[in-house]
C-alpha cells in the first residue's frame, strides 16, 4: 500500500513557478505508477501528469504539456511536479495518486479510476 502526502503548494503570480512534492510510504512504491491531478470546487478531477514504475514513461494533459514535468525519485519515495508558466486557470486543487496496483510496465494511468490512493491536496493559486 502506498499513502502519498503532497506539499509545495501556494500563491503565486501568473508567469511563476511552483514545485509540487509527493511523499509515499509503502514498500511498494517503487514498482507503482503514479500520478498527479487537480479540482476546482464543484468540478470533476481532471488528470495534470503520469508517471509509469520507473519514470522511463510520462504522460501529460495537453493543458500542461510544454509547462509541467513530473519526474520520480524511487530511492527516496518521491514524485515531484515541476510548473512553470503558470496562468490563472492552473488555480486548484492538486492531488498526487499512486495507482491501484503494481504495474512494472510502460503504463501511465491517466483516469482517476485507475488510482487507488490519494494525498489529501495541496492548493495553488495563481494570481494575475
Amino acid at each position: 500500500q502506498v499513502q502519498p502526502v503532497e506539499s509545495g503548494g501556494g500563491l503565486v503570480q501568473a508567469g511563476g513557478s511552483l514545485r509540487l512534492s509527493c511523499a509515499s510510504s509503502g514498500l511498494s512504491f517503487s514498482r507503482t505508477p503514479m500520478g498527479w491531478f487537480r479540482q476546482a470546487p464543484g468540478k470533476e478531477r481532471e488528470f495534470v501528469a503520469g508517471i509509469n514504475w520507473s519514470g522511463g514513461m510520462t504522460v501529460y494533459a495537453d493543458s500542461v504539456k510544454g509547462r509541467f514535468t513530473i519526474s520520480r525519485d524511487n530511492a527516496k519515495n518521491t514524485v515531484g511536479l515541476q510548473m512553470i508558466s503558470l496562468k490563472p486557470e492552473d488555480t486548484d486543487v492538486y492531488y498526487c495518486a499512486a495507482h491501484r496496483s503494481i504495474k512494472i510496465s510502460t503504463t501511465v494511468a491517466t483516469q482517476a479510476n485507475e488510482y487507488g490512493y490519494w494525498g489529501q491536496g495541496t492548493q495553488v493559486i495563481v494570481s494575475s
